[in-house]
């Protein structure tokens, strides 16, 4: 369902211990409406909720929130160590598109095909 390159395990690795996060701890990943696109992804190091998806990767786990499921089915998780943008990124492959920023996109419609929105060009990243 997801996976997680070799730099998004050690860093999620790192984020763990450095948050003093305990043995059962995660990222929680999530979609939201928001964005200069439309959805953002949430992401926080927490605890498994009940209803919450777990993926788990060379010892250490995501866990999906059930009412963005839809969205993350396929995503492909990656941590970038740019000089004016570290992070971890989404590849998503529910994205029609996405902010310039990489935090915000819209989702696929199926039949729809996008059209270019000087709006996502990255100019209005919050």
């Amino acid at each position: 369902m997801i996976t997680l390159t070799e730099n998004a395990v050690l860093e999620l690795k790192a984020l763990l211990q450095r948050k003093g996060a305990s043995d059962t701890a995660g990222l929680r990943l999530g979609v939201q409406r928001g964005g200069c696109a439309g959805l953002q992804y949430t992401m926080q190091v927490a605890e498994r909720c009940e209803e919450d998806q777990t993926i788990e990767q060379d010892d250490v786990r995501v866990f999906l929130a059930p009412d963005s499921l839809d969205y993350l089915r396929g995503c492909h998780i990656d941590y970038s160590h740019d000089l004016s943008d570290s992070g971890f990124k989404i590849v998503n492959p529910n994205a029609a598109r996405s902010c310039g920023c990489g935090t915000s996109f819209e989702a696929k419609e199926e039949g729809v095909e996008p059209g270019y929105d000087s709006a996502l060009d990255g100019t209005n990243c919050s």
